[in-house]
Parts: structure tokens; sequence; C-alpha cells
């Protein structure tokens, strides 16, 4: 009902109802019992799961999360009143389509605020992730907070740790991907949620930077800047790639009255690589995204060589899986620090102008090729394997014949195994 206010499109309906879950279920019996305890039911409709939820109320708050017992109700007055915030606490009848706002939900939508339901400490004892759910929406919609919803979060910010890693992820993940990210990771700040999640994002506020390669201001400012860019509808990894390039700025920080000419961040990206890493893993992050983000972080750096590298050395850097990701926040990077795109349209003209037949070239020898060569399996293998694809990526050999004879002549040649070879191949 929020969205269908708000003039956006939802991304799907929920239903509520009087009927039990048991009533739901002989309704429909392709349904799914996810939380039927709860008066939860899946009904499948075409491409969409449809949640059809009974009215109830919730009496206490066992974990954080799950009310201790439900009392299903027929009220649809009583069963808002257990939800999180007015915006959200909207109903609207599917025979008259009138709407039923029983917390002042409309009044809030117009206004632009976010209000817990009822007393927000209560609220937030239900489910302490509602804490991050009040930020996100705040962010994601441009409303404030309410004072009092506001302050509440703040004196509970540290109860969030009772939230499972998994939730606190998507959550953060959602705020990252909306849109509104940097307003988002200001909110966290302001309500002292941010040093609870992730402490280590917290540190970055204060580190200077050399003002010639960064005149925006220090770690903090310049990830925030970058977060502004980041469009919604971006790839959790991108995001938290952005989020956590720099966090090995403020542990490897050293002032000039160290280095003797400018501040130094030596290491950064192998100490943030590992801070990343440990992040990912607190936060349970699949093994899939967190290579991907730790990718990001590990090779955000070396676009500044791009244009020293050997053209086999760049066509390997621009060959990265999901390669696009690592060009859009080396773009965000120039963009919200010195400006400067030399690099990425470097990049950029190479992607454009080099074949992909050039970039990933097809084997011209394999393992089995080198023992035919008379070659015995083991490390040089390897070694062999890398420098012929190395010759061809610099364009030095083209062929299966002059890959023969590139090995031959870099790492002695066999003659009976060379012989074999070149009959096998025609």
């Amino acid at each position: 009902m929020r969205d269908l206010l708000l003039g956006r499109e939802p991304e799907d309906y929920d239903v509520s109802t009087d009927a039990t879950p048991e009533r739901v279920i002989s309704l429909f019996p392709e349904s799914v019992a996810v939380g039927a305890q709860f008066g939860v039911i899946i009904v499948p409709r075409d491409a969409h799961k449809v949640e059809v939820a009974t009215f109830r109320s919730d009496i206490g708050s066992a974990d954080g999360r799950h009310p201790e017992r439900v009392v299903f109700t027929s009220s649809p007055e009583q069963d808002v009143q257990r939800r999180d915030f007015t915006i959200n606490g909207l109903l609207m009848r599917h025979d008259s389509e009138k709407i039923l706002d029983f917390v002042g939900g409309q009044t809030d939508l117009r206004a632009g605020i976010i209000r817990a339901i009822g007393e927000p400490a209560k609220r937030f004892a239900e489910d302490k992730l509602r804490m991050l759910r009040a930020v996100r929406f705040s962010a994601r919609f441009g409303f404030q907070i309410d004072a009092e919803t506001f302050a509440a979060i703040r004196l509970h910010a540290h109860e969030i740790s009772q939230v499972s890693a998994e939730r606190i992820r998507e959550e953060v993940t959602k705020l990252l991907t909306e849109g509104a990210a940097r307003r988002g990771m200001e909110l966290l700040d302001e309500s002292g949620l941010l040093r609870q999640i992730l402490p280590e994002v917290a540190a970055m506020q204060g580190v200077e930077q050399p003002p010639q390669y960064h005149p925006e201001g220090d770690v903090w400012t310049h990830t925030l800047l970058m977060l502004e860019g980041v469009p919604a509808g971006s790839s959790a990894t991108l995001a938290w790639g952005v989020l956590l390039h720099d966090v090995g700025k403020p542990r490897t920080f050293r002032p000039i009255s160290e280095t003797g000419d400018r501040i130094r961040f030596d290491g950064h990206v192998d100490v943030g690589v590992r801070m990343a890493e440990a992040i990912c893993e607190r936060l349970r992050f699949s093994n899939q995204d967190s290579e991907q983000i730790l990718a990001l972080i590990a090779n955000h750096m070396r676009f500044k060589d791009v244009s020293r590298m050997r053209a086999s050395t760049l066509k390997r850097f621009i060959r990265l899986p999901r390669f696009d990701e690592h060009l859009a926040l080396h773009r965000l990077d120039c963009l919200s620090s010195h400006r400067h795109l030399d690099a990425y349209n470097f990049v950029r003209r190479t992607l454009e102008e080099t074949p992909v037949e050039e970039i990933r070239p097809a084997r011209l020898l394999t393992g089995n090729d080198l023992q035919r060569l008379g070659y015995q399996p083991g490390p040089l293998f390897s070694k062999i394997l890398r420098s012929l694809e190395d010759a061809q990526l610099e364009g030095l050999i083209r062929t299966r014949e002059e890959a023969i004879g590139f090995v031959a002549q870099h790492y002695g040649e066999i003659a009976a195994g060379k012989r074999r070879i070149s009959s096998a191949s025609g």
C-alpha cells in the first residue's frame, strides 16, 4: 500500500485476512506453510509468491525477532498495531480499494516521516532489525526519522548484535543498492548502528589523506562520495566493494611527520583484503560474493599502472571475472578524488579496440602436447604454459608451429617428441 501511495511499483503484494492458516491452506492446496505458527502462508500465483497472513496480535519477544506467542484475531486494527512503522501499517480492502489507516500512516507519508507504531522501544524490542529498517526506509524515500523513534534507535543500537549476521547483511545490502547508499551510511553513523555492525568502516572517520590525491578530505568523506555514485540496482558485490575498498587505510596510516614527505598508507590493499575477508566471514557472505568483493579491493590500485603494463599483464587484468565492476569502482574512485579518468579511458579504449580472441586466445599447446614433445609432467609444465600464453598475449606467437618453436627455443628442444607432435597435428 505504501508504494502505491508513493507512486512506486510495489516489489510484491501481501495479503492480510481474518481467515486462519488452516482455512487459507484448505482454500489454496498448493500453498506452502512457511510460518503457520505465526499465521503466514505462501500462495504461488503465476510467477509470484503471495504472502497471506492472518490478522494477529504478538505477545512478548523471546529472541528479539519472534514473538513468544501469537493470538489470531478478526480485527485488522489490532493486526497493524504489531507492525513496525506507520507507513507500513496501511491496508487496502480488495473489494472496494478503500484504504484502512489506523495509525496515521497517510499523514506520515505526506509529511515524509518514518515513525514507529506505538512505543518505539517496544517495536524495536520485538525485532531489533527494525532499527536498521528505519534507517534504510529513511534513506530510500528521503524521509526524516521521527525524533522519538530515532532516540530509541540511538538508545538501543548496541542491541543490534542480537540479530543474525545474515539478516544484518541483507538489510545493509539493500541500503547500499537502493540508490541512497551515502545517506544510509550517514544515518547508520548518526544512529550509532555503524559502530556496532561495521566498526572497521566507522574507523575511516578523521583519517586524513594526502590532499594532492584526495582534495575531498578524509577516508570517510571519500567513501561517502563514492557511495553517492552507486546507482540503484547495482550489484551487491560492487556496492560492498566500494564501501570496503579503503578499509585498510586507518590501520596503515602514516603521517608526514613519520614519512617525511606525505601521508602514506603503505600496504593498505593487503591489509584491507584481510580485513574485508574477516567482515565477509562475519556477515556470512557466500563464497562467490566474498571472492568478488575481495578481488575488487585487491585490484583497485592496479589501474594506476595500466598504461605501463605489458600487453600480457593488461589483458590478464581486463579479463578478471566481472571486470565491469572493477572498472565501475575505479571510475567512482577517480570521480570522488582527483577526478582524473586517464586510466579509466585507457582501459575502455583497450576493451573497445581489442578483439575478444586476443584477450582470451585459444591455447596453442596443452600439457598433453608437452608430454608428446618429451617433457616430463611437473612444475615446469605450468611455467611453460604460462610463458606460452604470455607470448600469445604479447602477439609474439600465433600458430601451433610457432608455439612448438618457442618452447624449443626457451626450454630446450627434444627432437623425437617434436617430430611426433608435428605429425600428430597433421
